[in-house]
């Protein structure tokens, strides 16, 4: 019976916490930090998770400038994607994460949101079932999921939209149905020297 009341506990507090990631509410402590770093380490611990079934693709910018953000929580966001993606690829298939250094400009710049400027750009890309254009304007939704019952709290990406908007950043997603799915984070580069993580 304790068990039971511990685990119930645990998960109500884990679904604040997502809450509060979506809302922009929760502690973050961020310091200057080069993301090849965070996804290097968190690779290690992704890989026996996600199973042999998917192969895991780095192509990490050897010269990746510098952001301002929480690693503990940007190895929240990586880890929802994953998991996120694993699911999108039951028959197996690739899961790819990528680096760079991007300028945008009024001219370049494809949403109108997103400020012109210097950003530190990470792309994750699966091979999995994709989504249609009605799922992909609501997947940021709290409680929203397109999973069977039962297999999914709706908060993984909120959870992520959260994290990425608290960060000062900016997350698109492009996908279509068989197509697999790309989701591309951007952060403002900073001139501030880098933590090590």
């Amino acid at each position: 019976r304790m068990s039971e009341m511990k685990s119930v506990t645990n998960s109500a507090a884990e679904m604040v916490k997502q809450l509060l990631a979506y809302g922009r509410k929760q502690t973050m402590q961020p310091h200057p930090t080069v993301l090849n770093q965070v996804i290097t380490e968190y690779i290690k611990i992704i890989r026996p998770l996600i199973g042999e079934d998917i192969e895991v693709e780095l192509q990490l910018a050897p010269d990746l400038g510098v952001c301002f953000v929480d690693p503990h929580q940007m190895t929240q966001v990586l880890m929802n994607l994953a998991v996120n993606s694993k699911d999108a690829m039951p028959e197996g298939g690739v899961l790819k994460f990528e680096t760079f250094n991007t300028e945008i400009t009024e001219k370049s710049r494809i949403h109108k949101a997103q400020p012109a400027g210097s950003y530190i750009q990470i792309n994750v890309t699966d091979s999995g079932i994709g989504m249609d254009e009605i799922t992909q304007t609501r997947i940021f939704e709290p409680f929203f999921t397109s999973k069977d019952a039962g297999k999914g709290t709706g908060l993984g990406l909120s959870t992520v939209y959260g994290i990425v908007k608290q960060s000062n950043g900016f997350i698109w997603v492009d996908s279509r149905p068989g197509e697999g799915a790309k989701f591309r984070i951007f952060f403002p580069r900073t001139d501030q020297q880098a933590r090590e993580v």
